[in-house]
């Protein structure tokens, strides 16, 4: 399928790239987090799990035409998490996700992808007003939706617990 936005975007701090099979070491130290897993699958995942996840990212950009990107610090070059557009099937609609490794917790890296990601959609997807659905509980990535600009769109239940859905405002071109 053909790209429908950049197979990479930089940040002041940061390079987004799209996820390949061998990303899921680094993600891994995500994956096995008792508290990064803890709103996204509720525990931590083993390797064989981790690369089945890192796979079906690669596989959502190959369907979709675009998908989250894998985030790494330009100075380090090391991988801080996960951030861009998601939707899987199970999903209401294409979100903006994030999901970043602990030791990295607190340096706004989450923020400024995302703000990236969001400054693309105009030209990109000019129609795309892309939610975030968050557990009701994950008061960290509230936070970050609001700080973003996001609105609290519905209180829902999604997977037998509350979750919300945040709009996030389109930006103009």
């Amino acid at each position: 399928m053909t790209r429908l936005i950049p197979e990479s975007l930089e940040s002041q701090r940061l390079i987004l790239a799209m996820p390949q099979p061998g990303d899921w070491l680094a993600l891994h130290a995500y994956y096995s987090d008792v508290e990064c897993a803890r709103y996204t699958f509720q525990q931590p995942l083993p390797e064989s799990e981790t690369q089945r996840v890192v796979g079906s990212l690669v596989r959502h950009w190959e369907r979709k035409g675009y998908g989250p990107y894998v985030v790494r610090e330009k100075q380090s070059t090391s991988v801080v998490g996960l951030v861009g557009l998601w939707f899987p099937s199970e999903w209401p609609e294409t979100e903006i996700k994030w999901a970043i490794i602990r030791e990295h917790w607190g340096k706004g890296y989450a923020s400024e992808a995302a703000r990236a990601v969001l400054a693309m959609l105009p030209r990109y997807l000019p129609d795309m007003q892309p939610i975030s659905l968050i557990d009701a509980e994950n008061d960290r990535s509230i936070a970050l939706a609001k700080a973003l600009g996001a609105e609290l769109e519905l209180e829902l239940t999604f997977r037998n617990a509350p979750f919300h859905r945040y709009r996030h405002r389109r930006i103009e071109a």
